[in-house]
């Protein structure tokens, strides 16, 4: 009897033995490092935090570069709830022709959200951006589940397509600020490119002092002596 249970006990603390080396060997095998950045990224979505790269320009500087053609490819994430031609229906949003320097919230046959009924102003192309950008921050409280979109080349041109289909207002001017960087870049390059004219050749520079050097001294020394020539 106890021979039988000491080899039921030993094939128990082998198998347990052989176990524990089989998770250990696998665990090695396969083991992998905490990524930097959990989960993985979903189109729309904004992220949280930033990169610490340079802050966002007015909407009204990526305007001046809007690419309507690319903000019609930005408008199909709008597509499954707004319709944008002229008459179109209602969907889970409002149809939104027109919509660019329309009163906010712009129509009166769509139930909107009291978060966006009680804004008031117009959809002018700050307003609209913000929007865009993160309607849960612009209206708190608003039933419209999109994201945004973070980006805002890719709103301004959104924006650009939005205004081309029935909307009224004109491309805004450039920030100041971006009109005086732009002036400081280009009176820096006239100063370059004058240094750069001034800047003489040194083989040509040698060669001018040189010659400078054979005619001054030199003429002055033969005058004189030609000068002195009849006293002698």
């Amino acid at each position: 009897m106890d021979n039988r249970f000491n080899t039921i006990a030993g094939w128990v603390l082998g198998g347990g033995i052989v176990l524990l080396g089989a998770t250990l060997f696998t665990g090695e095998l396969f083991h992998a490092e905490r990524p930097e950045t959990m989960g993985y990224p979903i189109e729309g979505v904004e992220q949280e935090g930033g990169d610490g790269g340079e802050a966002e320009q007015p909407i009204a500087f990526y305007l001046q570069t809007a690419d309507a053609a690319r903000g019609e490819a930005e408008f199909r994430r709008c597509a499954a709830c707004h319709t944008i031609n002229q008459g179109g229906a209602n969907g889970l949003g409002p149809n939104l022709f027109g919509v660019m320097g329309a009163s906010l919230p712009a129509r009166g046959d769509f139930n909107f959200s009291e978060a966006l009924r009680s804004k008031g102003g117009s959809w002018d192309w700050d307003q609209m951006s913000a929007w865009i950008a993160s309607p849960r921050t612009f209206a708190p409280g608003t039933r419209m589940t999109f994201a945004g979109i973070s980006d805002p080349q890719a709103r301004a041109n959104l924006l650009a397509y939005l205004n081309a289909q029935g909307g009224s207002l004109q491309i805004p001017p450039p920030p100041a600020g971006a009109a005086a960087g732009n002036e400081a870049a280009t009176g820096n390059e006239s100063a370059g490119n004058e240094a750069a004219g001034n800047a003489q050749d040194p083989a040509l520079e040698q060669q001018n002092r040189s010659e400078g050097s054979t005619k001054g001294p030199a003429a002055t020394d033969t005058s004189g002596r030609a000068a002195q020539e009849p006293n002698r």
